[in-house]
């Protein structure tokens, strides 16, 4: 899999476009780095820029717009809302794909030491970097911010991790780490500062001190007032939104701004970008909480978008903000996005990916899709209206399984390159030698899990296509005789709906084949990738659950097929 992180400096200075636009281009202009976005604040005079790249890409990226920043801001005259402590005041490294945490701590490492050699500035490290627990939290080094700067240097618990401890007015201080992905998330009242100040005391995991913490966890919060929007805001990051997601974070404000002080929310805001899971688990808890019926990705994130009033402040483009939508266009090809054709020219090409696992993954997928379509053309239909709570139950099982199924088409080509990458390891010495094998060994089990997990997915999907093989649309008579009455009476719609029976139980038929087909070949990939796994315990028990998979998948079908012929009679 290729290795992407992501970047994301802040930089004081939100309203001069020369000096923004100057360590923009920087950004764009480091060879392997791609700028996804850069949201510059009048009030609170910062810009945060988020680009993407190889880990050695991105941190050449951020010394190159440190470079440009050292020459065009100056601390000593810099005011704004939002708490700072340098010209370049945090910059982590976040892994996205490919990358674990430790690596972007490396990365945090090479740029601090870099930046502090260079440009002769004190850095500390956070995060998951943090060298001590005092400096683990961004708030904790930050406190005090720019005007205490000359006294803290002079301190011993102080002393820079990085660079001298010494103060540098036109610069200040940097922090440097590495972090999961923060979400930066705005609720905007009509309201003033300090109630909206009072807000995030009570929600913000610190709360107001040891002895009164607040009610989120993994969540830093402070209130200010955006005199360009004549509102104020209670300010969140998300510090881990698989714990603490937008949704609580947005309902608590709510009930604390109209329960206890009776005041009006009035939309919210993202700012930078925002995984794609963190809005997905938004509409989940909108959906559940509401009693809808949303499957559809895009139709989910609208939901999203309208229930926490995304584009109050400015319009809300997910193309442009999810970060997801934005990475593959722009990095790679991906097998996926492509059309049919080009998809199966890649196929036939004189290469050794996309080969049988990504085929095996497509035929699943459009299994799971089909299965898909017979639920949805029977639910909401008035002649099945009986049968809505059973296909709300039935249906997000295969919608769910047609992502996870597409995304192995990507994750097997993806692995077998990992692989063929442990070939080209040199094996000169000894050394040299036993890391190739190792690599090989990891590439391998990489190999082997990725069709396992095709053929895991497709399992727990048999007694839901079972359920709907029973009860599913195979007709929709009456709705199609109405639709096609004509000037030749009536025997045009008999016709036309003995043709759509016979073609919806065709779909229902190649649904179960294609799944079945799709496990077929995850279990010929995982034994030609186990043969040179040297784990005999592991080969054994990955064998053997391939095979018990296998032999469900096809009696399973049978089944299905069963059920199909007996309500065609």
């Amino acid at each position: 899999m290729s290795q992407l992180v992501e970047c994301v400096p802040n930089f004081s200075e939100g309203s001069d476009q020369e000096v923004i636009g100057a360590i923009s281009q920087a950004i764009s202009q480091t060879p392997g780095c791609v700028l996804l976005d850069v949201d510059a604040g009048l009030s609170t005079n910062r810009t945060v820029y988020t680009f993407v790249g190889k880990p050695e890409c991105v941190v050449e990226g951020a010394l190159s717009a440190a470079r440009t920043a050292s020459r065009l801001i100056d601390m000593s005259r810099h005011r704004g809302e939002h708490p700072r402590m340098g010209a370049l005041d945090v910059c982590p490294f976040i892994p996205v794909r490919g990358v674990t945490m430790d690596q972007c701590v490396l990365c945090a490492q090479a740029f601090g030491q870099r930046l502090a050699e260079e440009l002769k500035v004190p850095v500390y490290l956070y995060g998951e970097a943090a060298r001590t627990a005092s400096r683990r939290t961004l708030p904790a080094i930050r406190a005090g911010e720019y005007e205490a700067l000359p006294e803290k240097l002079q301190q011993a618990e102080w002393e820079p991790d990085f660079g001298p401890s010494c103060f540098v007015p036109s610069w200040g201080a940097t922090v440097t780490g590495a972090r999961k992905f923060l979400i930066a998330f705005n609720i905007n009242l009509l309201s003033t500062k300090e109630q909206a100040h009072r807000i995030a005391l009570n929600l913000r995991e610190q709360g107001r001190g040891q002895h009164q913490p607040g009610r989120l966890r993994k969540v830093q919060g402070i209130g200010w007032y955006l005199e360009e929007k004549n509102l104020a805001q209670v300010s969140t990051n998300l510090l881990d939104f698989e714990e603490t997601g937008l949704h609580t974070v947005f309902e608590e404000t709510c009930r604390e701004a109209q329960q206890e002080l009776s005041l009006p929310v009035v939309g919210s805001q993202l700012v930078g970008l925002v995984p794609l899971k963190a809005l997905l688990d938004a509409a989940a808890f909108y959906c559940d909480k509401e009693n809808l019926f949303v499957l559809e990705e895009e139709q989910r994130i609208r939901l999203v978008a309208s229930r926490l009033g995304l584009d109050s402040l400015a319009p809300f483009n997910p193309s442009e903000r999810v970060i997801e939508y934005l990475v593959p266009d722009r990095l790679e090809k991906s097998l996926s996005d492509m059309s049919l054709r080009a998809f199966l020219r890649e196929v036939g090409a004189r290469s050794a990916t996309p080969g049988g696992g990504s085929v095996a993954a497509a035929s699943a997928a459009m299994g799971a899709a089909l299965a898909s379509m017979v639920g949805q053309m029977t639910y909401g239909r008035r002649q099945f209206q009986h049968l809505d709570a059973v296909m709300r139950r039935l249906i997000p099982p295969f919608h769910a399984a047609l992502a996870q199924l597409t995304s192995l088409v990507d994750t097997d080509a993806q692995a077998f390159a990992t692989y063929l990458e442990a070939m080209k390891l040199p094996k000169n010495t000894p050394e040299e030698r036993d890391r190739r094998t190792a690599a090989l060994q990891e590439g391998l089990r990489g190999a082997v899990a990725v069709p396992l997990a095709l053929a895991e997915t497709v399992s727990p999907l048999w007694p839901a296509l079972r359920e709907l093989a029973l009860c599913g649309n195979l007709a929709c008579q009456s709705d199609l005789q109405v639709e096609a009455q004509g000037p030749q009476g009536p025997h045009v719609g008999l016709s036309f709906s003995s043709s759509w029976t016979m073609g919806s139980a065709t779909s229902f038929k190649v649904a179960a084949k294609a799944l079945e087909m799709g496990v077929f070949g995850a279990y010929f990939n995982v034994l030609i990738n186990l043969k040179d796994v040297k784990d005999e315990v592991f080969k054994d028990q990955v064998r053997r659950r391939v095979a018990s998979l296998l032999q469900e998948a096809k009696a399973q079908a049978a089944l299905v097929l069963e059920s199909l012929e007996a309500r065609q009679e």
